[in-house]
């Protein structure tokens, strides 16, 4: 039998996974299996150019489908494994069908973590993940609608800005005193209340869900405090957990994600993992973590194609994110945990332009960076070299940002 390589999960990380084993000299078969109806797309776009309509999920495709075949890369669509067999090196698949693999890939992502809400099954609720939510949450679009955002992190701000651009009324309840507050310092977080704030969006901090209404389709929420809100569009976005539990039944080591190592092996030498789903070490910082991020995906994804060639590629890429709101991008660098100062440059009280730097010891160990491109670069380099930075320099808006290389 010729070498078989499965990917479960068609995902960013199965897109350059695919694509980086046959970079990396990989001559036998290789299969896709993904449960959706679609080839790879790019996910950033689904709360952004996706749901405005501006974009089609054929325009969102991480490569089209020439490339594949011309790759010999097969596809199995809208199908599910259920069962993996690490002795049998077999997979079980959801119509009954059993695959045997040489090499195996989990490219599983994560999904939506499901609040127990009462009315949460109800017509007009929306979790937002795939292309297919989105398509629901279209056909609940109309100007003058009334739209309930129930979680005020990055997907659920883009998602009401495109909601507002939209011509609806949108309100964000977040139950933390703070939008972004698990993520962010609060200067970003008075940023983009008052952005949404000045756009029309009404927020709504230390609020949570308690239940939703509605005869035959949602027509109200219901808050902690027994007050109500009309709504004709619910959509959560209270986070994500990673999909682990075919790891897990395989008996492969999991920890808030799959185990595995700096060359995104886990614990089966023959089973590899790339994406949201991998809890990995990251060098630069010195402990394992788990990213939920596209480039995180990408590069792994390269580092797992070379470990199936039998080739050692070290992952040890520097996080960095991003968020399109109205006319801004945000460009993140690096993580602000355990950050001891947040150093300021340019005007983040009343303008639509500015940094935040994140320093620890004086050093940098993030940077939040809205419409800032020149200052975004400079981060990741400061932040992989690990140079002590003068905090009034970061400040300063008049010295350019390459100087704070020197």
């Amino acid at each position: 039998m010729s070498e078989v390589c499965v990917i479960i999960g068609a995902s960013h990380a199965a897109a350059q996974l695919s694509a980086s084993l046959r970079t990396e000299g990989w001559e036998g078969e290789i299969l896709v299996i993904g449960d959706e109806a679609y080839l790879p797309y790019h996910r950033p776009p689904l709360s952004k150019t996706f749901l405005s309509g501006e974009k089609t999920i054929e325009q969102i495709q991480i490569r089209p489908a020439a490339f594949y075949e011309k790759q010999n890369i097969q596809f199995k669509l809208n199908t599910r494994v259920e069962a993996i067999d690490r002795e049998k090196k077999s997979l079980t698949l959801n119509t009954g069908e059993t695959i045997q693999y040489s090499k195996l890939a989990l490219c599983t992502g994560s999904r939506p973590r499901i609040l127990p809400l009462e009315g949460s099954q109800l017509p007009g609720v929306h979790y937002l993940r795939a292309a297919s939510d989105i398509e629901g949450i279209q056909s609940n679009i109309a100007s003058g609608k009334k739209a309930v955002i129930v979680g005020g992190g990055y997907i659920g701000l883009e998602t009401a800005a495109v909601l507002r651009t939209l011509g609806l009324e949108v309100t964000i309840l977040e139950m933390m005193d703070r939008v972004l507050q698990r993520v962010t310092a609060p200067e970003i977080s008075a940023f983009y209340h008052r952005i949404h704030t000045e756009e029309g969006v009404t927020i709504k901090t230390g609020t949570a869900i308690k239940a939703i209404e509605g005869n035959g389709k949602v027509e109200s929420v219901i808050l902690d405090d027994q007050s109500r809100l009309e709504a004709d569009l619910v959509i959560i976005g209270a986070g994500i957990v990673p999909n682990v539990e075919l790891a897990e039944k395989a008996g492969l080591e999991v920890d808030n994600g799959i185990l595995v190592n700096e060359l995104a092996t886990t614990s089966d030498s023959d089973i590899v993992a790339a994406g949201d789903c991998t809890n990995f070490p990251n060098p630069l910082f010195n402990k394992r973590m788990r990213l939920e991020s596209v480039p995180n995906a990408m590069e792994q994804s390269r580092s797992a194609a070379a470990s199936i060639c039998g080739k050692e590629k070290v992952y040890a890429a520097q996080p960095w994110f991003w968020s399109d709101q109205y006319d801004m991008k945000l460009q993140i660098a690096g993580l602000s945990e355990g950050y001891e100062q947040v150093v300021i440059r340019g005007d983040y009280e009343q303008g639509r332009s500015f940094v935040a730097w994140y320093l620890k010891a004086g050093k940098v160990l993030a940077a939040d960076c809205v419409n800032r491109g020149k200052e975004f670069m400079t981060a990741k380099k400061l932040i992989q070299s690990g140079v002590t930075v003068d905090a009034s320099k970061l400040a300063d808006d008049a010295i350019d940002p390459k100087e704070l290389l020197q």
